[in-house]
C-alpha cells in the first residue's frame, strides 16, 4: 500500500472528551502532516470502539452555505426516527449548538455551543434527545455529518433559533434563514419532544 494508506500507520489516536452535558462528546481526531498537507482519520469504527464510541451510522450529509450567517437550526427528528449526529467542518467554519430537550433530564434547556473550523479537525457527536443547528462564520462552508436514522419529513421537527428561553448567543441578530426555520415556534410552545417514559402514552 502507498504511503498515505491509513495501514501505513501503527496508530492514529483518537480522544474523546465528555462535555457538561451528559451525552455530547467531542471527538479529537490526530492529522497527520508533512510538507504536502496533512491526512486525518475522521471516521473509523474498529478505533473508536477501542476508546468507547459504538454508535452505529446509517446516513451521511454533506450542506453548502455560500454566505457568513447561514443558520441551519434548531432541527431533531422524534423517535421512532430520532437521531444522533456526527457532525465536522470540511471547509469554512461554523458555531455549532446542541440543546438538551429530554424531559426529565437535569440539563434540560441548556446548551453547548462550540466554534469549529476547516483548520481543526474537532468533530462533535449530538445524540437523540438534542436539538442541533449551526451558523457558518466563514464563506463557502461545507459541514458533513453521519446520521444514526434516516431522514423522515413526518418526524422532523424545528424550534426557534432565536427562542428566548434558550438564549443561545449565534454571534448574529440576522441570520439568513430557510422560510422552515423563520416560522419555527418555541420550545415551549412545540410542547415534549422527546417525553420522559412517564410522559409517554
Amino acid at each position: 500500500m502507498g504511503g498515505d494508506s491509513p495501514a501505513a500507520t501503527d496508530q492514529l489516536p483518537m480522544r474523546i472528551e465528555d462535555l457538561q452535558i451528559d451525552g455530547l462528546l467531542l471527538i479529537h481526531p490526530d492529522r497527520i502532516g508533512d510538507q504536502r498537507g496533512w491526512f486525518c482519520e475522521t471516521w473509523s469504527r474498529p478505533r473508536l470502539e477501542q476508546i468507547g464510541f459504538t454508535q452505529d451510522f446509517v446516513q451521511d450529509n454533506l450542506s453548502y452555505s455560500a454566505e457568513p450567517g447561514t443558520l441551519r437550526g434548531l432541527h431533531c427528528q422524534r423517535a421512532p426516527f430520532d437521531q444522533g449526529k456526527l457532525v465536522g467542518v470540511i471547509t469554512g467554519a461554523i458555531r455549532d449548538v446542541a440543546v438538551d430537550v429530554r424531559e426529565g433530564s437535569t440539563t434540560y434547556g441548556r446548551h453547548f455551543s462550540i466554534d469549529i473550523s476547516e483548520d481543526d479537525p474537532v468533530l462533535i457527536y449530538v445524540p437523540s434527545g438534542f436539538l442541533h443547528g449551526f451558523v457558518t462564520r466563514a464563506p463557502r462552508t461545507r459541514v458533513a455529518y453521519k446520521t444514526t436514522q434516516a431522514y423522515s419529513a413526518d418526524h422532523d421537527r424545528s424550534i426557534a433559533w432565536n427562542d428566548p428561553d434558550l438564549a443561545i448567543d449565534w454571534g448574529t441578530q440576522s441570520p439568513i434563514l430557510s422560510k422552515k426555520d423563520a416560522a419555527a415556534p418555541t420550545l415551549r410552545d412545540a410542547g415534549p419532544l422527546f417525553p420522559s417514559p412517564s410522559l409517554r402514552s
